[in-house]
């Protein structure tokens, strides 16, 4: 009796984030697989005919709102729900880069969600890789995304000039500064490139985190945990004001806000 109490009882971490035992694993095993087909088979099915719109008629907006409609219907079907504290730092009338914390694959839906403020304005600034996605790869065209390729210097450079003239067209961009997820959870060292094409853009950076993916979605696994992700929006950095200075300043300086914006825990009172 005890040995069963042992295999269905739930454990916490050092975070104090729940551990689920055998049978919700199993639960959440499933919602994951409906979760996966379900979304396949929107992508499929309203794809095609949004991209053709969204070319015909110029408007694109209606790929992101498709886009987030898709979204919510993942995350539901897993169980995921989030909370946003500084959604007024979202400026929809400025071109912003969101640097955010990369701990899990779930970060860019969540995170985009968050951001719907700044919708349709908002591109991702993405790994190359997934553009070899078919369908995906066309919607990411058509949305203006830019993929990038971090090992070949000449693409990288020529994808950084491209995002730099979005962001002066009044476009934003998500970015992950780290460029690769988070075994610890803890900041991994930022590289340059979104801060290099930031620059160019004349946009503000605007730090942000998120805690919870990482227990929802660990490393190596497909299974998504149903779990409250906490999302803080910080205060926008400007790159041209006299206290950021240099460009590795500006790094430093969004560097620090993340940390803060991490300290400060899961939020209770979103705002």
């Amino acid at each position: 009796m005890s040995h069963t109490r042992h295999l269905y009882s739930l454990t916490h971490d050092s975070t104090g984030s729940l551990m689920l035992g055998p049978l919700m694993t199993a639960v959440a095993a499933v919602r994951s697989v409906a979760a996966y087909l379900l979304v396949s088979l929107y992508v499929l099915v309203v794809a095609p005919p949004g991209i053709v719109i969204a070319l015909v008629t110029g408007r694109v907006w209606l790929l992101y709102w498709l886009g987030r409609q898709g979204v919510r219907l993942g995350l539901r079907t897993v169980g995921i729900r989030y909370r946003v504290a500084g959604a007024e730092h979202v400026d929809r009338g400025r071109a912003s880069v969101y640097c955010v914390n990369h701990a899990s694959n779930l970060e860019p839906p969540v995170v985009y969600l968050a951001l719907a403020a700044a919708h349709p304005q908002l591109r991702i600034l993405y790994k190359a890789e997934m553009h070899k996605i078919p369908l995906l790869s066309t919607v990411f065209d058509t949305a203006g995304f830019v993929p990038i390729q971090r090992r070949n210097r000449e693409q990288s450079r020529v994808a950084i000039d491209t995002a730099a003239a979005a962001l002066r067209a009044g476009n934003s961009f998500l970015i992950f500064p780290e460029g690769t997820r988070s075994r610890t959870g803890e900041l991994l060292p930022f590289k340059k490139g979104g801060f290099v094409m930031a620059d160019r853009g004349h946009a503000a950076i605007v730090p942000m985190t998120i805690l919870g993916t990482r227990q929802a979605m660990r490393r190596g696994s497909p299974i998504i945990r149903p779990v409250t992700v906490s999302v803080r929006i910080g205060a926008p950095i400007d790159p041209a004001s006299a206290e950021s200075g240099t460009r590795d300043a500006v790094m430093q300086a969004t560097r620090a806000a993340m940390v803060d914006l991490l300290a400060a825990g899961p939020v209770t009172n979103p705002r």
